[in-house]
């Protein structure tokens, strides 16, 4: 009973603030509002209001952009559908975090919102406004799935095969959206946008659907677990393993493309592309396997090519000297040709630890040579302690939502929470590390994510490696300690020859903006400016999942659960921009 009342109260204290909140905005009330917020609070806009991807702190300015953009909005309520308000810790503080709905002339939403307690009243100390869908162009799924095939048939006519095979051939008509990139976040982008009903093409130049994982070390398993991993609408299935091998997840793949009804042109390379601004279309070159080209006229690209595209190839010095062979990370395969051989793996992050251990398994006399401080973290738990929400037994989509609402500034408090618990749970193995000689990163404070978030990697996951590092079973060197490069392998400073018949280059991707350079040329790539890397004064992820400088230029990237999420806010906007609607 006692409980039951708690609950009543959480209930009472969000139903008031959104009813004030909605009084406060039809009215354009600044002190009413002004009221509702804590001076350091936070809004986030997922499309919802603003028609952007933006953050705003502070009260004032949040009040300043509610003016502008929050009138049309009503019906804000608990949605009772969805997780109950609660009081969780975020960020090191106790709130009351609560889901709720609400809608414009135009668009149907949900929101998250904390509130703490302010002189005996509740003040919001975070809100997000997120759309959910188009009214009049919502999803063709649930009550409004295509109803296909009906009882009255033409059985000399075309069957589902038949038209499916008609669509992914474009001979008829040209697509509206052209992804490039068929891994994970070009399948997430791809299967929104066709419930959208807007037509995509999305191409790849590997062999497979899947190949992207396929083609890659024997030994590779996704380093979180598989709660956090599922893709849009359809998610893995409960028998599956908590780490995804990575030939199990390229099957899918092929599933989840054939399922979704994705048309996928696979041994396809985009050759290059210019934008026709009068016509607001594209010309797009493209080679195709049997090595002829295809010209499109896609409205929209999007470029799913991920964070970790082209292969980051240093001008190590001397290098040329060496007479074996010599490979990055990215066309790392077989480890077993290498039994009883000599292997240099330069660079310490995941990959060149993943592959020093699956070389050292299998029988190579590996050398694991570090350029600069790395950061460690156990897999488990260190590792997974940033996902403890998808493990608290609420729906994913609620999770998602959650995930969705935090504030950069507040993301990082997190997380550096979440770093000093990490190296308080891995404190023997970074003092075993730094007793063998490897410089481990302990300046950064927030942790792996925001590395991933600003550079896209500089950490390792530890599976086992650190481990033999530890024991001396994988010798460990440091790259300032290297001479030079010789046929036979590496001379130290000291005069010592460490011998290597192979070199890996775990070194590292370009940037995005090299690629789009390199497909478009200077003139887009300087209108669209950096990609990836976090944008201190928008608090956004640069130019991810939303407009960019170039008109029809999209990039989609990031982890499983960032394409999950983001997926469906860049694909509402490709939308909008279909069915010609200003924002």
């Amino acid at each position: 009973m006692k409980s039951e009342v708690k609950q009543d109260e959480l209930f009472r204290a969000v139903a008031q603030w959104l009813a004030d909140f909605e009084k406060a905005l039809r009215a354009s009330d600044a002190a009413s509002l002004a009221a509702l917020f804590r001076p350091d609070a936070h809004w986030r806009d997922l499309l919802a209001l603003t028609w952007r991807v933006s953050t705003v702190s502070g009260a004032g300015k949040i009040i300043e952009k509610l003016k502008l953009h929050g009138a049309g909005a009503s019906g804000f309520e608990i949605d009772r559908q969805r997780t109950p308000p609660r009081r969780v810790t975020r960020a090191g503080a106790q709130v009351i975090e609560a889901i709720f709905r609400f809608e414009t002339s135009r668009v149907r939403a949900h929101g998250v919102l904390r509130l703490t307690s302010r002189n005996e009243n509740y003040a919001a100390w975070t809100l997000l406004t997120a759309i959910d869908e188009i009214k009049g162009f919502e999803e063709s799924v649930g009550s409004r799935r295509p109803r296909g095939e009906s009882y009255s048939r033409d059985f000399r006519g075309p069957n589902w095969l038949d038209r499916r095979k008609v669509s992914a051939a474009y001979e008829d008509r040209e697509p509206t959206v052209l992804v490039v990139g068929g891994g994970h976040a070009g399948l997430c982008i791809a299967a929104r946008l066709r419930q959208l009903n807007v037509d995509t093409l999305v191409i790849d130049r590997e062999e497979r659907i899947g190949d992207n994982w396929r083609t890659r070390y024997h030994a590779l398993t996704l380093h979180n677990q598989v709660h956090v991993n599922h893709l849009p609408y359809l998610p893995f299935p409960a028998n599956w393993p908590a780490y995804i091998p990575k030939d199990k997840l390229a099957g899918w793949f092929e599933y989840y493309a054939e399922s979704m009804e994705i048309d996928f042109w696979t041994r396809t390379e985009f050759a290059g592309g210019g934008y026709d601004v009068e016509a607001q279309r594209w010309t797009v070159e493209l080679r195709l396997a049997d090595g002829k080209t295809r010209t499109v006229h896609p409205r929209h690209i999007v470029m799913a090519t991920g964070v970790s595209g082209i292969p980051n190839l240093p001008d190590i010095p001397s290098l040329g000297n060496f007479t074996g062979r010599v490979v990055h990370s990215h066309g790392y395969g077989d480890a077993t040709e290498w039994n009883q051989r000599s292997v240099l793996v330069i660079g310490t992050g995941n990959s060149g630890h993943d592959i020093a251990q699956d070389l050292y398994s299998n029988g190579a006399k590996v050398t694991l040579v570090q350029r600069s401080p790395t950061l460690i973290v156990n897999i488990e738990p260190s590792a997974q302690l940033p996902y403890a929400l998808y493990s608290e037994g609420i729906p994913l989509e609620d999770c998602d939502l959650i995930a969705a609402s935090m504030p950069l500034s507040l993301m990082r408090q997190t997380h550096r929470l979440l770093t000093e618990q990490a190296r308080n749970l891995d404190k023997q193995l970074l003092d075993d590390l730094t007793r063998v000689g490897f410089k481990v990163d302990v300046e950064d404070e927030t942790g792996w994510q925001f590395k991933y978030l600003q550079r896209g990697g500089g950490y390792y996951f530890n599976v086992g490696c650190s481990d033999l590092i530890v024991e001396g079973k994988i010798r460990l060197a440091q790259f300032s300690d290297i001479e030079e490069f010789v046929a036979k392998g590496a001379r130290m400073r000291g005069g010592d020859l460490i011998p290597a018949d192979l070199i890996v280059l775990a070194t590292g991707y370009q940037g995005q903006e090299y690629l789009v350079r390199k497909l478009f040329g200077d003139g887009v790539a300087d209108r669209v400016g950096p990609i990836w890397g976090i944008d201190e004064e928008a608090q956004e992820l640069r130019n991810m999942w939303m407009r960019t400088g170039q008109p029809g230029l999209w990039f989609i990237a990031g982890s499983f659960a960032q394409c999950r999420i983001y997926s469906k806010y860049l694909a509402l906007q490709l939308k909008a921009a279909q069915e010609v609607l200003p924002p």
